[in-house]
Formats: C-alpha cells, structure tokens, sequence
C-alpha cells in the first residue's frame, strides 16, 4: 500500500513508460510515411471516437470490478482486526484458575501464530499475478522460495517445537492452527478454566475467523475473471492501433510544425488508455505483494502488538514502517 498523498507524476510516468514509448515510436512511423511517402490512408475520426468511449466504459467496469475486490479484501482484514481485538479481550476477562497467566499468552500466542501463517499463505504465487514485479526492496524476487523455512521461522516465537512439527505435515497451517485451538479451548473448558456459556463465545469467535480466512482465500484462489481482463486489453490495443489514422485526419502536412504534434498526441492518448487498463489489472490481486496491495503484514503487526499489550508482554515489536512509502 502506498502510504504517501499522491504518487509522483514521474513515478507513474515510470510504471506506465512502455505503452507510451510504444505509442509514440508506432505513431511516428506512421505520420513519417504519411509526410514522406505520400501515404493517404486515414480513418474518420467519429466512429474511432465511439469505439474510444465503449472501450472507456469496459475498462471502468473491469477498474470498479477491481476495486471491489481490493475494498473487500482490506474489510476482510478490518474484520480480523476487531474480532483479534475481541478475542484478546475475552482470553484476558474470562480464562480463570491456576496459571491463568501463562493460559492466556499460550492462547494469545497461538492466535498471533494463525495471523502469521495465514499472511504468508496470502503471499504465495499464483499463475496469474505480477510475480516478476513484487517490491524487490521488501521481498524476494520470488517471495515463496523460501516460504517453508521463513514460516516455521516466525512460527517458532509462538508455537511450541511439537506443534510446529505437527503443522509441517499440512499443506494449510492457518486452518489447523484455528484447529488446534479450538482443542484447546476445549481442554481448558473441561479443566473448569471457564464455564460453557464462555466457551460457546470462544468458539463463535474461532467460527468468524474461519469466515475470514475462508473469505480471504476466495480472493486469493480466484482470479477476476480472465474473459473480462483479457477482453480488456485487447480491446486497448485494437483501439490504440487505430488512434494515429484518425489522427492523420486532423493534423495534415499543410499545417507545418503542428503536423508533428500528431504523433505525440497519439502517444498521450494510447498511453492515458493503458494506464487505465494497467491500473484495473494491479488491482485485481490485493494480496499479491506489490504496490497496491492490501498491508496485510503491517495489519497483522498491528494486531500482535494489541494482543501482546492486553497480557503485559515483554519485548513488543514496533508498528511496521513504510518503506520509501510502501506499506506491506
């Protein structure tokens, strides 16, 4: 997540440079043979501008489809926030009787634990995300290469050595996690830690996390659809490429140095175009782990240090900082 009020003309300018290159160097051929070779061929400029305006209106649909996905995903994550906050709260007030202190930082460890594994199974790779332009400066290249050790790494703070060992052997920790707590709570229920009534809210709240889980890997697992993404883009370059001979029709030889305007006008509108579409397509994946994603590391820090603050803990990490403006 960018943290910053706006992002710099130039840094846009420098996500976006390929179509614009592209567009000015195809458009400039184009003007060169109508100027040079006497090459007459143009095309009115009213019914490219009615293909321009249904183009406009697909790439606002895919753009809002987009964003839709990316609000819903940062809700998920604001969910979690409040029902982590519950949790803490309820750990604290109702887990009584004999070392209800180390009780209550086991079950709040554990519950840090699912955060954590949940975060890293978000940030794994799929086919159809920008895996080659993560944020090197925050993550690898390729941020699951090492995903089992760096997992069991952060774990390892929170979770006994025989709980981890046990959860190597799943391919989705966050999920047995939730399972192993929920056994726990019932142990400590039958140790008469707290009585039944208090115990259905624990397990209400393990319910809302498997919800949000479930609803964050819906997001994850299933990609915007890829007949609205990729009919977009098509539809991008088909219009793109018709842009400089409508433009032929308006900027003509007899208008001296203006007619060399054509061509850079035709790379501002091929690139306004692209960037739309570019925009919608990064947008698609909030979880993916480049610049517009959803701060799913920095949320879940956030919540750590609550929890971790709600039992008097010790050596309590500090919120996440942006990087050059980068929240993740």
């Amino acid at each position: 997540m960018y943290t910053k009020r706006n992002y710099g003309f130039f840094m846009t300018l420098n996500w976006s440079k390929k179509p614009l290159l592209v567009g000015l160097l195809y458009a400039g051929i184009l003007f060169f043979l109508f100027y040079f070779i006497d090459f007459r061929f143009y095309l009115p400029w009213q019914p490219l501008g009615l293909i321009g305006i249904a183009v406009a209106f697909y790439l606002g649909f895919k753009n809002n489809s987009s964003y839709d996905r990316t609000w819903e995903a940062r809700k998920i994550w604001g969910s979690m926030v409040n029902n982590s906050r519950t949790f803490g709260a309820a750990v604290v007030s109702f887990v009584q009787g004999d070392n209800h202190a180390e009780i209550k930082k086991e079950l709040i460890y554990r519950h840090i634990a699912w955060l954590i594994a949940l975060r890293h199974q978000l940030r794994l790779a799929r086919p159809w995300e920008h895996t080659e332009e993560r944020i090197k400066k925050l993550y690898f290249a390729d941020v699951c290469a090492d995903y089992d050790q760096a997992v069991h790494n952060d774990l390892s703070h929170f979770l006994t050595e025989a709980e981890q060992n046990e959860l190597d052997t799943y391919s989705n920790r966050a999920t047995q996690i939730l399972r192993l707590q929920s056994q726990r709570l019932q142990e400590l229920r039958d140790a008469q830690h707290f009585e039944d009534f208090r115990h259905m809210e624990f397990h209400h709240l393990i319910q809302t996390f498997y919800e949000d889980q479930g609803k964050s890997e819906r997001i994850k697992n299933f990609p915007f659809p890829r007949q609205y993404a990729s009919t977009a883009y098509w539809l991008t370059i088909v219009f793109c490429a018709f842009v400089p001979f409508g433009l032929l029709e308006i900027f003509n030889p007899t208008l001296g140095w203006m007619y060399w305007m054509g061509p850079i006008i035709s790379g501002i509108i091929i690139w306004v175009f692209f960037l739309m579409e570019k925009i919608g397509d990064y947008s698609e994946n909030p979880f993916e782990g480049t610049y517009n994603d959803v701060p799913i590391t920095a949320i879940a820090r956030g919540i750590e240090i609550d929890l971790r603050q709600m039992i008097d803990d010790t050596n309590i990490p500090k919120p996440t900082e942006a990087v050059d403006g980068f929240l993740m």
